[in-house]
Protein backbone atom coordinates (compact mmCIF):
# COMPACT_ATOMS: atom_id res chain seq x y z
CA UNK A 1 0.00 0.00 0.00
CA UNK A 2 1.39 3.38 -1.00
CA UNK A 3 1.86 6.28 1.35
CA UNK A 4 -0.69 9.10 1.16
CA UNK A 5 1.95 11.56 -0.06
CA UNK A 6 3.16 12.47 -3.53
CA UNK A 7 6.36 10.78 -4.64
CA UNK A 8 7.74 13.47 -6.93
CA UNK A 9 8.63 16.07 -4.22
CA UNK A 10 10.29 13.30 -2.23
CA UNK A 11 12.40 12.32 -5.24
CA UNK A 12 13.56 15.94 -5.52
CA UNK A 13 14.86 15.72 -1.96
CA UNK A 14 16.56 12.43 -2.79
CA UNK A 15 18.23 14.00 -5.84
CA UNK A 16 19.47 16.92 -3.73
CA UNK A 17 20.87 14.55 -1.10
CA UNK A 18 22.59 12.60 -3.88
CA UNK A 19 24.38 15.76 -4.98
CA UNK A 20 25.36 16.61 -1.41
CA UNK A 21 26.64 13.08 -0.77
CA UNK A 22 28.67 13.14 -3.98
CA UNK A 23 30.30 16.44 -3.08
CA UNK A 24 31.04 15.35 0.49
CA UNK A 25 32.71 12.06 -0.43
CA UNK A 26 34.78 13.71 -3.17
CA UNK A 27 35.93 16.47 -0.82
CA UNK A 28 36.89 13.86 1.75
CA UNK A 29 38.82 11.66 -0.67
CA UNK A 30 40.47 14.39 -2.74
CA UNK A 31 41.13 17.06 -0.10
CA UNK A 32 41.73 15.01 3.05
CA UNK A 33 42.85 11.62 1.70
CA UNK A 34 45.05 12.76 -1.20
CA UNK A 35 42.95 11.57 -4.13
CA UNK A 36 42.60 8.14 -5.71
CA UNK A 37 44.56 5.94 -8.13
CA UNK A 38 44.38 2.44 -9.50
CA UNK A 39 48.17 1.98 -9.32
CA UNK A 40 50.23 3.83 -6.69
CA UNK A 41 53.10 3.38 -4.28
CA UNK A 42 50.81 4.93 -1.67
CA UNK A 43 48.35 2.05 -1.41
CA UNK A 44 45.79 4.21 0.41
CA UNK A 45 45.06 5.90 -2.91
CA UNK A 46 43.92 2.54 -4.23
CA UNK A 47 41.58 2.07 -1.29
CA UNK A 48 40.12 5.55 -1.89
CA UNK A 49 38.45 4.23 -5.04
CA UNK A 50 36.27 2.05 -2.81
CA UNK A 51 34.21 4.68 -0.93
CA UNK A 52 33.83 6.83 -4.05
CA UNK A 53 32.48 4.02 -6.21
CA UNK A 54 30.40 2.44 -3.48
CA UNK A 55 28.64 5.70 -2.62
CA UNK A 56 28.35 7.44 -6.00
CA UNK A 57 28.29 4.34 -8.18
CA UNK A 58 26.42 1.81 -6.05
CA UNK A 59 24.28 3.63 -3.47
CA UNK A 60 23.39 6.78 -5.42
CA UNK A 61 23.00 5.30 -8.91
CA UNK A 62 21.18 2.34 -7.40
CA UNK A 63 18.85 4.72 -5.60
CA UNK A 64 18.24 6.74 -8.75
CA UNK A 65 17.40 3.51 -10.55
CA UNK A 66 14.94 2.60 -7.81
CA UNK A 67 13.09 5.94 -7.90
CA UNK A 68 13.14 6.25 -11.69
CA UNK A 69 9.58 4.93 -11.87
CA UNK A 70 8.45 7.81 -9.66
CA UNK A 71 10.81 10.61 -10.71
CA UNK A 72 10.69 10.32 -14.52
CA UNK A 73 7.63 11.35 -16.50
CA UNK A 74 8.22 8.83 -19.27
CA UNK A 75 6.35 5.95 -20.79
CA UNK A 76 6.39 2.63 -19.00
CA UNK A 77 8.80 0.91 -21.41
CA UNK A 78 11.19 3.87 -21.31
CA UNK A 79 11.21 3.83 -17.52
CA UNK A 80 11.92 0.12 -17.55
CA UNK A 81 14.99 0.62 -19.74
CA UNK A 82 16.29 3.47 -17.54
CA UNK A 83 15.65 1.36 -14.42
CA UNK A 84 17.50 -1.60 -15.92
CA UNK A 85 20.50 0.36 -17.19
CA UNK A 86 21.04 2.40 -14.02
CA UNK A 87 20.93 -0.74 -11.89
CA UNK A 88 23.40 -2.43 -14.26
CA UNK A 89 25.83 0.49 -14.04
CA UNK A 90 25.43 0.60 -10.24
CA UNK A 91 26.17 -3.13 -10.03
CA UNK A 92 29.27 -2.88 -12.24
CA UNK A 93 30.66 0.10 -10.32
CA UNK A 94 29.88 -1.66 -7.06
CA UNK A 95 31.83 -4.73 -8.17
CA UNK A 96 34.79 -2.54 -9.19
CA UNK A 97 34.56 -0.76 -5.83
CA UNK A 98 34.66 -4.05 -3.94
CA UNK A 99 37.56 -5.23 -6.08
CA UNK A 100 39.43 -2.01 -5.26
CA UNK A 101 39.18 -2.84 -1.55
CA UNK A 102 40.57 -6.34 -2.19
CA UNK A 103 43.33 -4.90 -4.38
CA UNK A 104 44.32 -2.46 -1.63
CA UNK A 105 44.35 -5.17 1.02
CA UNK A 106 46.39 -7.56 -1.13
CA UNK A 107 49.00 -4.96 -2.10
CA UNK A 108 49.23 -3.53 1.42
CA UNK A 109 49.49 -6.96 3.06
CA UNK A 110 46.18 -6.68 4.90
CA UNK A 111 43.85 -9.63 5.48
CA UNK A 112 40.59 -9.77 3.52
CA UNK A 113 37.08 -10.39 4.80
CA UNK A 114 37.81 -9.96 8.49
CA UNK A 115 35.08 -7.41 9.30
CA UNK A 116 31.29 -7.36 9.45
CA UNK A 117 31.34 -4.59 6.82
CA UNK A 118 33.15 -6.83 4.33
CA UNK A 119 30.90 -9.82 5.01
CA UNK A 120 27.73 -7.82 4.52
CA UNK A 121 29.24 -6.12 1.48
CA UNK A 122 29.89 -9.39 -0.33
CA UNK A 123 26.36 -10.52 0.52
CA UNK A 124 24.82 -7.27 -0.74
CA UNK A 125 26.70 -7.34 -4.05
CA UNK A 126 25.72 -10.98 -4.58
CA UNK A 127 22.04 -10.37 -3.79
CA UNK A 128 22.01 -7.25 -5.95
CA UNK A 129 23.36 -9.26 -8.89
CA UNK A 130 20.77 -12.00 -8.37
CA UNK A 131 18.02 -9.38 -8.22
CA UNK A 132 19.20 -7.73 -11.46
CA UNK A 133 19.53 -11.02 -13.35
CA UNK A 134 16.08 -12.17 -12.24
CA UNK A 135 14.56 -8.80 -13.15
CA UNK A 136 16.23 -8.86 -16.57
CA UNK A 137 14.97 -12.36 -17.37
CA UNK A 138 11.43 -11.92 -16.06
CA UNK A 139 10.66 -8.30 -16.94
CA UNK A 140 12.91 -7.55 -19.91
CA UNK A 141 14.27 -10.48 -21.94
CA UNK A 142 13.09 -13.07 -22.70
CA UNK A 143 10.32 -11.98 -20.34
CA UNK A 144 8.03 -14.07 -18.20
CA UNK A 145 4.35 -14.70 -18.69
CA UNK A 146 1.92 -11.96 -17.58
CA UNK A 147 0.99 -14.10 -14.59
CA UNK A 148 4.60 -14.61 -13.54
CA UNK A 149 5.39 -10.91 -13.87
CA UNK A 150 2.31 -9.95 -11.89
CA UNK A 151 3.18 -12.38 -9.10
CA UNK A 152 6.83 -11.34 -9.13
CA UNK A 153 6.25 -7.58 -8.82
CA UNK A 154 5.66 -7.35 -5.04
CA UNK A 155 8.52 -9.75 -4.32
CA UNK A 156 10.82 -7.93 -6.74
CA UNK A 157 10.08 -4.59 -5.06
CA UNK A 158 10.29 -5.96 -1.50
CA UNK A 159 13.53 -7.87 -2.11
CA UNK A 160 15.03 -4.90 -3.91
CA UNK A 161 14.21 -2.59 -1.01
CA UNK A 162 15.66 -5.09 1.45
CA UNK A 163 18.94 -5.33 -0.48
CA UNK A 164 19.11 -1.56 -0.96
CA UNK A 165 18.41 -0.86 2.71
CA UNK A 166 21.10 -3.35 3.65
CA UNK A 167 23.52 -1.62 1.27
CA UNK A 168 22.85 1.79 2.84
CA UNK A 169 23.25 0.39 6.34
CA UNK A 170 26.51 -1.28 5.36
CA UNK A 171 27.79 1.95 3.85
CA UNK A 172 27.21 3.63 7.21
CA UNK A 173 29.12 0.81 8.90
CA UNK A 174 31.92 1.30 6.38
CA UNK A 175 32.22 5.01 7.13
CA UNK A 176 32.30 4.24 10.86
CA UNK A 177 34.93 1.55 10.40
CA UNK A 178 37.19 3.74 8.27
CA UNK A 179 36.85 6.72 10.60
CA UNK A 180 37.70 4.52 13.57
CA UNK A 181 40.89 3.40 11.81
CA UNK A 182 41.77 7.00 10.95
CA UNK A 183 41.21 8.20 14.52
CA UNK A 184 43.38 5.38 15.87
CA UNK A 185 46.16 6.59 13.56
CA UNK A 186 45.99 10.20 14.69
CA UNK A 187 43.01 11.92 13.04
CA UNK A 188 41.26 14.14 15.58
CA UNK A 189 37.90 12.86 16.79
CA UNK A 190 36.60 16.43 16.72
CA UNK A 191 38.50 17.59 13.65
CA UNK A 192 37.06 18.71 10.33
CA UNK A 193 37.72 15.36 8.62
CA UNK A 194 35.89 13.41 11.31
CA UNK A 195 32.90 15.72 11.04
CA UNK A 196 32.98 15.46 7.26
CA UNK A 197 32.95 11.65 7.32
CA UNK A 198 30.09 11.60 9.83
CA UNK A 199 28.03 14.07 7.80
CA UNK A 200 28.69 12.00 4.68
CA UNK A 201 27.37 8.92 6.47
CA UNK A 202 24.29 10.81 7.70
CA UNK A 203 23.64 12.13 4.19
CA UNK A 204 23.91 8.59 2.84
CA UNK A 205 21.36 7.33 5.36
CA UNK A 206 18.95 10.20 4.64
CA UNK A 207 19.29 9.57 0.92
CA UNK A 208 18.41 5.92 1.41
CA UNK A 209 15.41 6.85 3.56
CA UNK A 210 14.03 9.23 0.94
CA UNK A 211 14.58 6.66 -1.81
CA UNK A 212 12.59 4.05 0.11
CA UNK A 213 9.83 6.51 1.06
CA UNK A 214 9.59 7.73 -2.54
CA UNK A 215 9.02 4.19 -3.77
CA UNK A 216 6.15 3.71 -1.33
CA UNK A 217 4.62 7.13 -2.06
CA UNK A 218 1.96 7.88 -4.66
CA UNK A 219 3.14 8.31 -8.23
CA UNK A 220 1.65 10.77 -10.69
CA UNK A 221 -1.74 9.58 -11.96
CA UNK A 222 -1.83 8.66 -15.63
CA UNK A 223 -4.33 7.04 -18.01
CA UNK A 224 -4.20 3.27 -18.32
CA UNK A 225 -1.60 3.08 -15.56
CA UNK A 226 0.99 4.17 -18.10
CA UNK A 227 3.34 5.71 -15.54
CA UNK A 228 2.90 3.38 -12.57
CA UNK A 229 5.75 1.60 -10.86
CA UNK A 230 3.98 -1.74 -10.74
CA UNK A 231 3.08 -1.97 -14.43
CA UNK A 232 6.41 -3.38 -15.54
Amino acid sequence: MGLAVKARPLTYVAHALAVVGTVLVLVWIIHFRGGLAWEATNKTLIFNIHPVLMLIGFIILGGEAAVSYKSLHLKKEQKKVVHLILHAVALILGIVGVYAAFKYHNEAGIDNLYSLHSWIGIGVISLYAIQWIYGFIVFFYPGGSPGLRSESIPWHVAFGLFVYGLAVANAAIGFLEKLTFLESSGVSKFGSEAYLVNFTAITTILYGVFVIISIHAQGDPAPADEYSYSAI
